[in-house]
């Protein structure tokens, strides 16, 4: 093969495709061409090959033929490093998140008696989303072991007056679609769906107590698939850290 001469328009070509790839992972999930775990567990993996391919073509040529290559040249060999890199990167971080983290998607402040859902289950039921109906001691070790920081917030204030800081907050969080508003109940239930995959996880807020203080609870799952890569105990937190604020 001659670099001088292919090199550089072989290596963008190549960071091209693995930039097309990427981007038709999760739009052929969206649109229905294919499941979402061959997005995500076929088609990213071999977008970051290619890109890796795209980055080392591009580091041989410069370190063959650099004396030789035009400006051109050179910067299309920069592209392409900088864009292989970034896309080599990518597969490689939702990789190690998935190894380090346990296969779970539902996590909650209270495992011993998590809310339950009510207005989201329709949508479940039509995403053909995973069960809500119970949670195993397995799950419930596995969470303590990965998010011992994940708990409930207790506050003194009544828990009408805790409700509405709660819906608050709620309605203030980015991306999320209130579902449903109990206070009678003291539930309030949310969706948000993932910006890459448009994978939607559902929430629900529990507020209990009484006049002399409140106690609040949440639970965050993930309709589809085993492992949510850490993403429902990151809302949780998100959640409970802006309503610590609010209260105060």
């Amino acid at each position: 093969m001659n670099l001088l001469k292919i090199g550089p328009a072989a290596a963008l070509a190549l960071s091209g495709a693995a930039l097309c790839l990427l981007a038709l992972a999760p739009l052929g999930s969206r649109i229905g061409w294919w499941p979402y775990g061959f997005g995500l567990y076929r088609l990213m993996p071999a977008s970051g090959f290619i890109a890796l391919a795209a980055v080392t073509l591009s580091l041989v040529t410069l370190a063959r033929c650099r004396p030789h290559l035009r400006l051109s040249a050179v910067a299309m060999l920069s592209v392409a490093i900088v864009l292989g890199t970034a896309l080599t990167c990518l597969p490689l971080q939702y990789s190690y998140t998935r190894t380090t983290l346990p296969p779970i998607h539902d996590i909650t402040t209270d495992p011993d008696n998590p809310p339950s859902f009510s207005a989201v289950l329709p949508a479940r039921t039509a995403d053909r989303a995973n069960s809500v109906d119970g949670r195993d001691l397995q799950l419930t070790r596995l969470q303590q072991a990965a998010y011992p920081d994940v708990a409930p917030l207790i506050t003194t204030l009544p828990r009408e007056s805790t409700f509405k800081e709660a819906l608050g907050v709620a309605k203030s969080m980015p991306g999320w679609t209130i579902v449903a508003a109990n206070a009678e109940e003291g539930r309030i239930e949310a969706s948000q769906p993932s910006r890459w995959f448009r994978f939607t996880d559902d929430v629900v807020i529990r507020v209990s107590g009484d006049a002399s203080g409140s106690r609040i609870d949440m639970r965050s799952t993930s309709r589809q698939g085993r492992s949510d890569y850490g993403v429902n105990a990151a809302r949780i937190r998100a959640y409970m850290g802006a309503l610590r604020e609010r209260l105060g």
